[in-house]
């Protein structure tokens, strides 16, 4: 296949606050013949992530930031369309992190070959990809849940929230969800919840979580931050556990936000918090797809996506996230 060029998405500047469409640029940029040991990918699935918008800051972290003029990054599923390596064809489904944009050439070593047969394409960009690891790990290595305690799960109908409310149901936990609509509580409940919480309308969370656990919770899966990791202090239970995966609340934030008031509840209830980024854990990846695909196959764990079609609507589709624009997984469907 002969291609002179190709598109992708640049970050045109540093968001400050919320991310706005100003902040990216499409660029034509010429795509290099191929050298020994590397693959031509048509990308066919493109992911975005609330962790993204950390890497458009200029600061060090656990992963470099994006540069400015410089292609941004992420999960993606491709088709290799020329290969001049041996360890894989034309038409092999590969994962990388070059999303962002429609063609890129990669050496061999920078691409993944994903079976079909287990899942689609785009399912490896979430609930048996990155997506689905973050939650299996969270509960299962970070917090260790056991059957027959109960799990405060926020941002429930997000990618990751809506895989752990299904994973903690699956170990035989009782799980309260958080959700910012009617309809997404709904949704949320058909995955298993036995309590739904719109924090949009419940007014005061600690009261609200108290009644949807009258006698507390033992494990807090945290992605959004402020209020919500506030009432789950209050609501833990005894030597509880957070699994801290993301706060979503702050990314965007201006100005240092202010923490939880009852941070000394740490101590008196003997709680553990545990940060992870789900990088740190990948050397388990083939015991969670092996997990993740039984229970798939068996119809355990149901899934939902927002699509978004074509490279031009990839800013948008990221900047819906902060606005709680996605059910389940957003992705970008490039071809």
């Amino acid at each position: 296949m002969f291609l002179e060029s190709t598109r992708e998405v640049r970050l045109a500047s540093r968001p400050a606050g919320m991310p706005t469409a100003a902040n990216f640029e499409i660029a034509t940029t010429p795509v290099p013949p191929l050298k020994a040991g590397e693959v031509l990918v048509k990308n066919l699935w493109m992911s975005v992530d609330p962790y993204m918008r950390g890497r458009m800051v200029d600061r060090e972290s656990y992963v470099p930031p994006f540069q400015v003029g410089k292609a941004l990054e992420g999960g993606a599923v491709g088709e290799v369309v020329e290969s001049s390596s041996p360890k894989f064809k034309v038409g092999d489904i590969v994962l990388s992190s070059f999303g962002w944009r429609e063609h890129f050439v990669a050496a061999d070593t920078q691409v993944h070959r994903v079976d079909t047969r287990l899942a689609p394409p785009q399912a490896w960009l979430g609930v048996i990809g990155m997506t689905g690891m973050t939650a299996w790990t969270g509960l299962t290595r970070i917090a260790h849940i056991q059957a027959g305690e109960t799990v405060f799960v926020s941002a429930a109908s997000g990618a990751v929230g809506a895989i752990a409310v299904q994973i903690a149901k699956l170990h035989g936990c009782r799980v309260v969800a958080s959700v910012g609509s009617d309809e997404k509580a709904n949704w949320v409940r058909e995955l298993g919840a036995d309590a739904v919480i719109n924090y949009r309308t419940a007014g005061d969370l600690t009261a609200a979580l108290k009644a949807a656990a009258p006698e507390g919770i033992d494990v807090y899966f945290e992605n959004v931050g402020g209020a919500h990791l506030e009432a789950a202090l209050n609501a833990l239970k005894p030597n509880g556990r957070v699994a801290v995966c993301g706060m979503i609340e702050q990314y965007n934030a201006t100005e240092a936000p202010k923490g939880p008031s009852n941070l000394a509840q740490v101590i008196m209830k003997r709680l553990r918090l545990e940060g992870f980024i789900v990088s740190d854990h990948w050397d388990h990846y083939p015991q969670f797809v092996g997990e993740m695909a039984t229970w798939l196959a068996a119809g355990k764990i149901q899934t939902r996506e927002t699509v978004r079609e074509g490279l031009e609507a990839a800013p948008e589709a990221f900047i819906g996230l902060f606005r709680g624009e996605n059910t389940g997984k957003m992705l970008v469907k490039l071809a």
